[in-house]
């Protein structure tokens, strides 16, 4: 429990301190999705619908649209979030990069699909 606490407040701390140095302001929306996106950890991956859940929406099209404006990636890792079958999907440098990224965290991605999706998988 004290663990958690101390982790959302490192994660407060660190989207602070990236909000005042990129000079850029973000919604209470964008920031929920982005410090849910902070959690998931390298070697896996979330799903759009996964964070809008958690946020408490239906319009995980929202979600993308967060993560495609965040001025923070990589240290919010948005190309962590993929489509709930495993499939790639919106990334705005690409989804060669996303995929090239995702394996250098020890992701296998094939056809630009999430191999062995389910035990890759992040949940909350």
């Amino acid at each position: 429990m004290l663990q958690k606490y101390i982790n959302n407040i490192r994660i407060k701390i660190i989207l602070t301190i990236l909000l005042i140095k990129s000079n850029k302001m973000v919604t209470k929306f964008e920031e929920k999705v982005y410090k849910l996106c902070k959690k998931v950890p390298k070697g896996r991956v979330i799903t759009y619908k996964e964070i809008g859940n958690k946020i408490g929406i239906k319009g995980y099209r929202a979600v993308g649209m967060a993560l495609n404006k965040n001025p923070f990636a990589p240290k919010i890792p948005c190309h962590r979030v993929v489509g709930s079958d495993g499939n790639l999907v919106g990334f705005a440098s690409g989804l060669k990069k996303k995929a090239e990224m995702l394996r250098k965290e020890g992701i296998d991605v094939k056809n630009n699909k999430v191999v062995d999706f389910g035990n890759v998988l992040f949940r909350f």
